[in-house]
């Protein structure tokens, strides 16, 4: 508490001590710091938990009788009475506190709610994919999606199970479900409701191939071109980074994995401290093909990486590399990196049709092409699974694709 009240008045002493939440003000301020929240942010956090703390006295409620609907109640009041400014993330500090008093036992856990049998299947589906098929959590989370949207339209009532599921059953939610998402969005859906078929089979839920039975949509592979950053740009917006600042420092070095190594949003995200091997000068990526060990690490990517562990990276048990900016410091997920991108894009004043992290990828595989690099090297660098992944970047070889070309007729002769 003195972290957050260095000097404070009697009265104030005298109002945390006394307040019914007085006893856990101490371990609250405790974890507030640890977590990087300012002297300013962390005492208003505090001065919120008190007023709480009166409003339960008020209403007679005790701590050990204190669930989450006194949270929800407790905002409400002040909402109607108007009694103090309620303030966007003072319901998630509530919920915190909460939690910290459930962790001490001061409160009884909540108890969970029974899942309904489509979002058992789901779960059960979910562990398979993390445990024996190995795939990153945004691919998990894409599917649990579609399955769950799947068997919820399937389940109406506890006592259906999968034994009756037919072929029709799965055409017609594909052909309901496809006209309200878009060809990738409706792509995903399909392996989705592929592996879950297959995931269901195998587990003896269905007896027979309702895999096969998934229709497919109308999609035409590398019907599109990469769409990349020019390398004049590139180099733009990396040396736009202010390195004078932490966050700076930290934005910098994302940009830099993201333009010299092709890293993908999600494999930034992820990079732990021990995927860097300083000696051997590389790093490990864990990426959507899984495991991609001993990538070369360029002097300025690792220059830019150290120099945000020792000056820029805060302090926390995380062995992620990139670490949040502002409390309440924890790894960053993918769209941080995504927003890096965005914000660097506009402070070097560039305006780019793209603004997400992929752009400086397909730059990075361009550039590889252009100074004869083959398909198959490109694709090893950017942990391309299929050929026919990388096979796309033949389309920004112009001088390649111009010999190929045949006289257009009319023409000169």
């Amino acid at each position: 508490m003195d972290y957050f009240f260095p000097n404070p008045k009697p009265a104030t002493l005298v109002l945390l001590r006394q307040a019914p939440l007085g006893p856990y003000l101490g371990l609250f301020a405790k974890e507030l710091r640890e977590r990087g929240f300012s002297v300013g942010a962390g005492r208003k956090m505090i001065i919120l938990i008190v007023q709480f703390g009166r409003w339960l006295r008020l209403n007679r409620i005790t701590v050990p009788e204190i669930t989450s609907e006194h949270a929800a109640k407790y905002t409400e009041y002040l909402v109607r009475k108007k009694r103090f400014a309620v303030k966007r993330g003072d319901a998630a500090v509530i919920r915190h506190f909460l939690d910290l008093l459930r962790r001490t036992g001061a409160i009884a856990k909540e108890v969970v709610p029974l899942l309904s049998r489509a979002e058992e299947l789901t779960h059960e589906f979910l562990l398979y994919l993390q445990k024996e098929r190995g795939l990153l959590a945004t691919t998990i989370a894409c599917r649990r999606m579609f399955v769950l949207r799947f068997l919820n339209s399937y389940i109406t009532d506890p006592t259906v199970d999968l034994s009756a599921l037919c072929s029709s059953d799965v055409v017609t939610f594909v052909q309901r479900q496809a006209a309200r998402v878009s060809p990738k969005g409706a792509a995903q859906m399909l392996t989705a409701l592929r592996s879950f078929l297959h995931y269901a089979r195998y587990q003896g839920y269905i007896q027979i191939d309702l895999a096969a039975a998934v229709p497919a949509v109308a999609s035409w592979s590398m019907q599109s071109i990469p769409r990349s950053l020019p390398k004049k740009q590139v180099e733009q917006v990396i040396s736009s980074c202010n390195r004078q600042t932490a966050i700076g420092r930290r934005d910098y070095a994302i940009l830099l994995l993201l333009a010299r190594l092709g890293l993908r949003a999600g494999e930034v995200a992820s990079l732990s401290l021990d995927d860097i091997d300083w000696q051997a000068g590389s790093i490990s990526v864990h990426g959507k093909s899984g495991h991609r060990p001993h990538l070369p690490l360029p002097d300025d990517v690792g220059e830019a990486l150290a120099e945000y562990l020792r000056e820029g990276r805060p302090r926390l048990d995380s062995r992620v590399v990139f670490l949040s900016g502002n409390a309440p410091v924890r790894p960053i997920r993918s769209s941080v990196v995504t927003d890096v991108v965005k914000r660097q894009l506009e402070r070097a004043g560039i305006d780019s049709p793209r603004k997400g992290a992929h752009q400086f990828r397909h730059g990075l595989a361009t550039e590889m092409l252009r100074h004869g690099a083959s398909l198959g090297e490109i694709g090893e660098l950017l942990g391309h699974r299929n050929p026919d992944t990388t096979a796309i970047y033949a389309k920004v070889d112009l001088d390649s694709l111009r010999a190929l070309a045949m006289p257009w007729p009319g023409g000169e002769i």
